[in-house]
């Protein structure tokens, strides 16, 4: 018997083991998700949602009836938007310095942002609390907002100079070749690609800013965000509308996922179609 047919069962074999192991772990990740959806329909009266009673759409009608709770959500959307925005602003100035371009002090710059990255929360909180009681800034929304885009410009700074790697500068030589001025090549060259790596940091900020808890204890004040208010409610008990509301945020995250995802494949299969157009008969 040929040694190829004798050990094809046993390929099989472990063909099947990987994709049962792969599926148990896709189930590990996701088991908490569907827990989080499952229960902010639950028909439960008391502190400890963590009992089915039955169905019932009341939390998701009363889903503003705590005030302290819908306010803390709003600060923490509202600081994870404009974080963001600053962070992509300035974290795609400084990846495109980097990706695009040799000058002194490239290596400390680098250096510096995966130190960001990799020093552990709670140095950066008490750093940055340190920091604003030397300049005496009272702590609060400001501070929250402050610290939050500090540590989001070296993810997005991280994942625009990854996408400007393979960059091809004779793209912008040719267009200025052309007549471009500075701003159109950026507009017409330059963002189209790296417009995906700009998108996933925006992503990756919002959704490391919306969660944020270690930071933001040590600079909030008497500012509330939602996980802070959360890990308050701890302690007596978790409302189901922390359910519905954890619900409609991870909703959100995986609908601009879909999105971006979405827009980032039409623009791949819009570019082949322009490059047959183009070409020379």
């Amino acid at each position: 018997m040929p040694k190829g047919k004798a050990r094809r069962p046993r390929g099989r074999l472990g063909e099947h083991l990987l994709r049962v192991y792969t599926w148990l772990i896709l189930l590990w990740l996701v088991a908490p998700i569907i827990s989080m959806i499952v229960f902010s329909f639950n028909d439960t009266h008391s502190k400890q949602n963590n009992n089915w009673q039955g169905f019932t759409l009341t939390w998701w009608k009363r889903i503003g009836a705590i005030p302290d709770l819908t306010t803390a959500l709003e600060n923490s959307l509202t600081i994870a938007l404009l974080s963001t925005l600053i962070a992509t602003v300035l974290g795609t100035m400084i990846g495109m310095a980097i990706g695009k371009h040799a000058f002194r002090g490239k290596g400390a710059v680098n250096l510096l942002l995966f130190a960001n990255i990799a020093a552990p929360e709670v140095v950066l909180g008490a750093s940055l609390l340190s920091l604003f009681i030397t300049l005496g800034i009272p702590r609060g929304y400001l501070t929250i907002l402050i610290a939050h885009a500090m540590f989001n410009i070296a993810y997005v700074a991280v994942v625009v100079s990854t996408r400007l790697a393979s960059y091809d500068l004779s793209l912008e030589e040719a267009a200025r070749d052309l007549g471009a001025g500075p701003f159109a090549t950026f507009r017409l060259v330059t963002l189209p690609i790296i417009f995906p790596g700009v998108m996933s940091g925006a992503l990756l900020a919002f959704s490391l800013s919306i969660d944020e808890y270690i930071m933001t204890q040590f600079n909030a004040g008497g500012t509330l965000t939602f996980p802070l208010w959360v890990f308050g409610a701890t302690r007596v008990g978790v409302p189901p509308q922390v359910n519905v509301m954890a619900t409609i945020i991870f909703m959100g995250g995986v609908l601009l996922a879909v999105l971006g995802a979405t827009i980032g494949r039409g623009r791949r299969t819009r570019r082949p179609a322009d490059d047959t157009a183009g070409a020379p008969a």
